[in-house]
């Protein structure tokens, strides 16, 4: 399960200040820990479909916040899917 603990490290890690839970490198690391352990899940439970329609709309919520980041800050863009090991 997506704990507390699992999102404070998150937070902790890609925040660009304490206490930043808004930021979109943030969100969208968070989606992407989310998205992957959905992933797990769905390759146990392949006929569980509604986590696989939760799955889409969480790659569809993360591909917003990269489009809007790329299109803000290039940089950070690029700085946030190399650590996080996205393709383009």
């Amino acid at each position: 399960m997506f704990n507390k603990e699992i999102k404070q490290q998150i937070i902790k890690e890609f925040g660009r200040h304490d206490g930043d839970t808004g930021s979109t490198e943030v969100q969208v690391a968070i989606l992407t820990a989310r998205i992957k352990h959905l992933t797990e899940h769905l390759k146990q439970h392949p006929h569980d479909y509604h986590s696989k329609k939760g799955l889409l709309k969480l790659v569809g919520r993360r591909k917003k916040l990269l489009k809007y980041l790329k299109r803000k800050d290039m940089e950070a863009y690029l700085s946030l899917i190399n650590r996080l090991g996205l393709k383009r």
